[in-house]
């Protein structure tokens, strides 16, 4: 195993890959404020490679999230520089990309909570809301036959055709962040990007929801799981990203990326990481 001031400054540990392009970031840099949240960041996760993102708070996680979901852009060093590329595609229509790449967070379940009248839909309301990439239906949007259809196989893919008739404000969190599932699946997406997507859940919730990402998983759907949570990194994740100050401090299959010796670089203090059935946990300080 190579320590990561022997890697090359990429931090990029050398592994078999395939699959085609879903994520590829080359050089991007993000200012916020005045200071780069995302540093020459350079990476790419392809198509069949469930992935997580890890990284202490500021590492640029969400900025990672921002940037992906195009509500921020990169620097463009030069007229050809091409950043970021979704798909393999640098150019997307923001509408046309939701529908390839299913995204889903606290921030997103608050928001559509937010929504006028938000809360007041139907679980499948909301699911059929994500082939139009809206936070619910309107009078001028047609709902075809075939959206139908993938809306209850969709529903019940999450384990949620209980809930379709349910409005979301009667939902609990772990419910919701079902439908919130259902509604990202429902066009049937590329990929799916999970951000901290466990947030508010309580411990029997939080365990539901993740055996529930498993099944999507083993479906064939690509998951991209964004978190600080390294409990949360399932058996069916094989690779991983680890994240410091905008950059990528080290990425690779995760039993080598996992370890002791690079969580405790990354954090700046003593991690003691276990492993146990495929899953991890980790925990500060000596015993």
């Amino acid at each position: 195993m190579q320590d990561p001031a022997q890697l090359d400054p990429s931090g990029h540990l050398a592994a078999a890959r395939s699959g085609a392009p879903l994520l590829t970031l080359q050089h991007a840099t993000v200012i916020r404020g005045g200071r780069a949240v995302l540093n020459d960041l350079t990476f790419d996760v392809r198509e069949g490679e469930h992935t997580a993102i890890l990284g202490p708070n500021g590492c640029g996680k969400s900025s990672l999230i921002r940037l992906v979901n195009k509500q921020d852009y990169p620097l463009l060093p030069s007229e050809d520089a091409r950043p970021i590329r979704i798909l393999d595609r640098d150019r997307w229509d923001l509408f046309e990309l939701r529908s390839q790449l299913g995204i889903v967070s606290a921030d997103l379940h608050q928001s559509i909570i937010g929504a006028n009248g938000g809360g007041r839909r139907s679980g499948r309301d909301l699911v059929v809301s994500g082939f139009f990439a809206s936070h619910g239906l309107f009078s001028h949007q047609k709902v075809t036959s075939a959206m139908a259809e993938r809306t209850d196989r969709a529903l019940a893919l999450v384990g949620a055709g209980h809930l379709a008739a349910k409005r979301i404000d009667e939902m609990s969190t772990g419910e919701a962040r079902r439908i919130l599932i259902a509604r990202a699946l429902a066009p049937d997406p590329r990929a799916l990007l999970l951000d901290e997507p466990t947030t508010g859940l309580d411990l029997v919730a939080r365990q539901h929801f993740l055996t529930m990402l498993q099944a999507v998983a083993r479906q064939g759907k690509t998951l991209l799981l964004v978190t600080h949570h390294i409990e949360e990194v399932m058996p069916e994740i094989r690779r991983v990203i680890l994240l410091r100050e905008g950059r990528v401090f080290l990425e690779g299959p995760k039993e080598e990326v996992l370890t002791s010796t690079h969580l405790s670089t990354l954090y700046e203090a003593e991690v003691k990481l276990r492993q146990h059935g495929g899953y991890y946990s980790a925990r500060c300080g000596g015993g």
